[in-house]
């Protein structure tokens, strides 16, 4: 037994168990997990291997006597008449009957109702009232001719709950003081099933990050990622507390209110409520997305007259068929979504924090623990009991946040540090550096929703800068999205005559970065041009920018010479998007830099395009394209002066961001490129 586990069996006696024993009784017996480890904990709580073994054919036998199987109802209802007593383990809920004045019972797996309860067990156990509990029960059998009908023949001898019945959550508060934040951490991690020596300090975030939505209200979180890395596990084995609703087509009546029956659906009755496989999501009701975004946003839903409020946290979960570069260059990371959500920003807006699962390894025995964890029960009452509690303004001591922060973001954010303080630090003691470290996991979260939303939405969302500043410096620090890279396309620094950068629209409809690459050896005049492949509109852009400079370079330098040198000219689509035909005037600019051998600025990059007659044409989408110069890394822009007008529609702290340089004419674009007065 490891340090960590002794520390475990020291401060939480009772309330742990060997996790590789869940595990091989949970392969033969469908039971769940929490049902499982409660038993383990009752017979196996002790570090004496022979104990232990004995405790497990005794949690077996328990088990294979007396679980009740939906397929075996009516076996066991006739032994506890046959035998008159009988011993079950099966799910109860109660309810008060207010025309007889007593409380009964419904028994899920037995299928029977209206056995009646003592009041003593519910004053004891009053989750029986709100969903419900596991137990052992010994089940006595009376039938009396003259009560026939009234009551149920079936009565209730002893009833003990194999489920935690009520937590003290003073007492994990204290026992958390016992531990560090790391220790802490690896406790969770083990208590889920997972092993934290095998696990890289990132994935075990990613980890806590799932469990967000079980410690926290209306917290709606998306995770996609490659298959086998467990996404789904946690909500639908760990907790009891947690629907995971499969095959994704589902139905407003079911997931909010049915109006006929009068009854609150889903989102009313769970703590969590998570979609397996997105991409199948679909609603048979057409108003069921819309729905769903009012209830994400705000938690409450109007459904005929009323409006109707519920704590459920969202989570979408599903597969990523290609690689995520891949994905970031065609597309956005929500592609996986159905067709009615996959372009609607607004539903993506609502989102608190995107999982990136593919940082997360598949799942492999040896990730899996053998040592000793919190009994999920435990943790998962835990979980539930916190929601009561709230931390969102857990940093405003320390930090505030920069200006890219809407209102939305800043829900956000808050809802993800107080879910994270609330897993790792319950008793609400922490350190500045603690809580750094916690907001800007949840800054990049959220940064990462931000990022795809500009792609799909363009420049509605163009603040995606995220920081948050020191208090006592008034530091401010920049959070980056792992994925996106440095993505400092365009280099600093002076680079070689005849390379330019271009921005603009591509084939696909994406706006995205060209590099034009030129070289001038001597010849006779002949131009050739790679890297366009078959698309005629950018071979043709090339061709009018060549046949203009070969008329106009004298206006640029004597010393161009057109018929003693070859040109070649390669063209990079950096982003993979398609190629653009708006190349004719940085091709011209290109050729003028090469042939002169005067490099274009540092970080630059040249907008616009132009005719065969050198008649300028405007940059459409001026604030779009100029996000995406900032995003690439421009710092000088050569903007065509036809487009100064629309200068209006650029937000300031964008425009701010850049060297502007208006041109006129072909000409002059050469030489405020080349920095020649």
């Amino acid at each position: 037994m490891d340090e960590l586990s002794q520390k475990l069996n020291k401060y939480f006696a009772g309330r742990v168990v060997r996790k590789d024993l869940t595990k091989k009784i949970k392969e033969g017996a469908n039971v769940p997990v929490y049902v499982l480890e409660y038993l383990l904990g009752m017979y196996c709580a002790t570090d004496d291997e022979d104990s232990i073994n004995d405790g497990v054919e005794q949690v077996k036998k328990i088990l294979a006597d007396n679980f009740v199987r939906p397929d075996e109802a009516e076996k066991v209802k006739s032994k506890i008449k046959e035998l008159g007593k009988y011993t079950v383990i099966d799910m109860v809920t109660a309810k008060l009957n207010e025309k007889r004045d007593c409380y009964e019972a419904e028994f899920s797996n037995l299928g029977i109702k209206g056995v009646e309860i003592s009041s003593s067990y519910i004053k004891q156990y009053d989750k029986l009232l709100s969903g419900g509990i596991w137990c052992i029960l010994k089940m006595n059998y009376h039938y009396d001719e003259e009560l026939r009908g009234v009551v149920s023949p079936f009565i209730i001898d002893s009833l003990t709950p194999i489920q935690m019945p009520h937590l003290e959550l003073d007492e994990i508060l204290e026992g958390r003081k016992n531990f560090t934040k790391d220790e802490w951490i690896d406790v969770l991690m083990r208590s889920i099933g997972m092993e934290p020596t095998q696990l890289k300090e990132k994935v075990k975030w990613h980890l806590l990050a799932r469990m967000i939505p079980l410690v926290e209200n209306n917290y709606n979180v998306c995770e996609l990622g490659p298959r086998g890395t467990g996404k789904s596990h946690l909500y639908k084995e760990i907790s009891p507390n947690s629907i995971l609703v499969s095959g994704g087509q589902t139905t407003v009546a079911n997931l909010f209110y049915n109006m006929a029956r009068k009854e609150v659906g889903l989102v009313g009755l769970w703590d969590v409520v998570a979609f397996d496989e997105v991409a199948g999501i679909k609603f048979k009701d057409n108003d069921g997305i819309q729905i769903m975004k009012d209830y994400m946003a705000s938690g409450s839903f109007a459904r005929g007259r009323e409006e109707k409020s519920a704590s459920a946290s969202m989570v979408f979960i599903g597969n990523i068929n290609q690689s995520v570069d891949v994905l970031l260059k065609t597309s956005h990371l929500f592609e996986p979504f159905p067709e009615a959500m996959a372009n609607d920003s607004a539903f993506f807006d609502r989102m608190h924090c995107y999982i990136p699962g593919w940082e997360i390894p598949k799942m492999r025995p040896e990730y899996f623990t053998d040592e000793y964890g919190l009994i999920t029960d435990y943790l998962s009452e835990f979980m539930r009991e916190m929601r009561k509690r709230s931390f969102t303004d857990a940093f405003d001591k320390y930090f505030k946040f920069g200006n890219n922060l809407n209102q939305r973001d800043v829900i956000a954010v808050r809802k993800t540090v107080s879910g994270l303080v609330k897993l790792i630090y319950p008793n609400g003691e922490y350190e500045k550096g603690d809580i750094e470290e916690i907001l800007r996991y949840a800054l990049i979260g959220r940064r990462r929703v931000k990022e795809q939303l500009k792609k799909i939405g363009g420049m509605e969302f163009y603040d995606v800068h995220f920081s948050y500043i020191d208090n006592e410096t008034l530091e401010e620090q920049f959070v980056s999205v792992p994925e996106q890279g440095g993505g400092k396309i365009i280099p600093e620094g002076i680079g070689k005559p005849g390379h330019i950068y271009t921005i603009s629209r591509g084939k696909s409809g994406m706006i995205g970065v060209y590099k034009l690459e030129t070289q001038v050896v001597s010849g006779s005049g002949k131009f050739e041009r790679t890297g366009l492949g078959s698309d005629r509109e950018a071979k043709e852009a090339c061709d009018t920018a060549f046949r203009y400079f070969k008329a106009n370079s004298k206006n640029i330098s004597g010393s161009i010479s057109t018929t003693s040198k070859d040109f070649l000219m390669h063209v990079q689509d950096i982003n993979g998007i398609g190629l653009t035909s708006e190349l004719a005037l940085s091709a011209f600019v290109a050729l003028c830099s090469a042939s002169l051998g005067k490099p274009c600025q540092s970080q630059m990059a040249v907008l616009g395009s132009m005719s065969i007659g050198g008649t300028i044409n405007k940059v459409e989408e001026l604030a779009n394209v100029l996000q995406v110069c900032l995003d690439s890394g421009a710092k000088k822009i050569l903007l065509p002066l036809s487009s100064a007008p629309d200068i209006g529609t650029v937000p300031p702290e964008l425009f701010s961001k850049f060297q502007i340089s208006f041109y006129q004419s072909p000409e002059d674009a050469v030489f405020k490129a080349l920095g020649v007065e």
